[in-house]
């Protein structure tokens, strides 16, 4: 074949691969993206997500860019916003997608100008809570629940909701003398935003964390410690527990309850944003597209267990079923600058004063 020609017929194969790698519904020039990806070679992201519950979806991810590696860490969220900090007053670049549950956090650093603005395809097939300024992205749709050992805590003690909950408690307090866990507010961050949340939606709210005191509560930074400990019987009950880890812990161990509180189940997001100082910003618009494409939430609602945001996906960890089990009680937190007013530093530092002092139940 003449030389020309083969060169011809390679660049119509490198635009064909191209072209087949931009998304149904996608603008044609979104291949210079997918191209610009392939010469950066990798994406780098931090995460609150446990890796196992994020490996099916960076797994499908690099199947569908073979091009685009995925260097994935995760970690809890006030240290994923402290690394991140550090990374970039640094100056020598950040991680390209942080990923996390502590959507206060998230917002703050968008607001500070450290999330780019990028308008993702898949905007028009989003909630509107769930996308501020074209920078943070809701990705998921959890609800908030409790969790319980069924072989412990009797059917009548099971609390259907958070007055409940502080009923039993003021009722039965030394039964459940250290059989409490929960986020620790004081070390994460995703604990706090519950808590400030719970504020909002629960006027006996202060009443319940002075019972929380009172029954010796024990505080952990993990979801995954306080279910260990739950489903151990070393703890019975569990405050402010991701419904998505609730979900797939229970399909292995039958004793495990959960409850969506009947009063209001909160619902929270994990965000995304691409860093400004993202080193590939183009493989970084991959992931975050692929996120949020039906293709993505559909593992998301799937075998990552971490509960679709989007109407037109089907199964059991979506936003639909939800509807379907608690209606108009599903209380999703908005992300935007609402969520700032929980980190102002004298508003956070009152609101952690009074948190001790319930902790000491006064």
């Amino acid at each position: 074949m003449h030389k020309s020609l083969i060169t011809l017929a390679g660049l119509f194969l490198l635009t064909g691969t191209a072209i087949a790698q931009v998304p149904p519904g996608y603008p044609a020039d979104y291949a210079k993206i997918v191209e610009a990806a392939n010469k950066e070679g990798k994406v780098v992201i931090s995460s609150t997500t446990d890796a196992v519950a994020a490996n099916p979806l960076v797994k499908d991810f690099q199947a569908l860019y073979p091009g685009v590696k995925v260097e994935y860490s995760d970690l809890n969220s006030t240290e994923l916003y402290n690394r991140f900090i550090a990374e970039a007053a640094a100056g020598s670049g950040t991680a390209d997608v942080l990923w996390s549950s502590a959507m206060d956090l998230q917002v703050k650093l968008a607001a500070d100008g450290r999330a780019l603005t990028y308008a993702s395809p898949e905007i028009p097939n989003l909630p509107k809570w769930a996308v501020w300024q074209n920078q943070a992205y809701g990705t998921t749709y959890e609800p908030i629940t409790f969790i319980y050992n069924k072989r412990l805590v009797p059917a009548e003690d099971v609390p259907a909701d958070h007055v409940a909950l502080l009923k039993l408690l003021t009722t039965k307090t030394d039964a459940y003398k250290g059989k409490i866990t929960a986020y620790d507010p004081e070390r994460s961050g995703v604990g706090y935003l519950f808590v400030n949340e719970d504020a909002k939606h629960l006027p006996q709210a202060w009443d319940l964390f002075k019972a929380f005191g009172k029954s010796g509560i024990k505080l952990y930074t993990s979801a995954g410690a306080m279910m260990e400990r739950v489903t151990s019987g070393e703890h019975t009950i569990a405050y402010g527990i991701f419904g998505s880890y609730a979900l797939a812990r229970s399909k292995k161990d039958p004793n495990l309850g959960i409850v969506l509180p009947k009063d209001y189940t909160l619902v929270m997001s994990r965000v995304a944003f691409i860093s400004t100082q993202a080193k590939n910003p183009n493989a970084a618009k991959l992931f975050l597209d692929y996120l949020l494409s039906k293709r993505g939430q559909t593992l998301i609602a799937g075998p990552a267990e971490l509960y679709s945001l989007r109407t037109d996906v089907p199964g059991e960890a979506t936003a639909t079923k939800l509807a379907e089990l608690i209606g108009d009680k599903i209380k999703p937190i908005p992300i935007g600058p609402e969520l700032l007013a929980n980190l102002d530093q004298k508003k956070r530092l009152d609101f952690l004063k009074q948190w001790q002092a319930a902790m000491k139940g006064q």
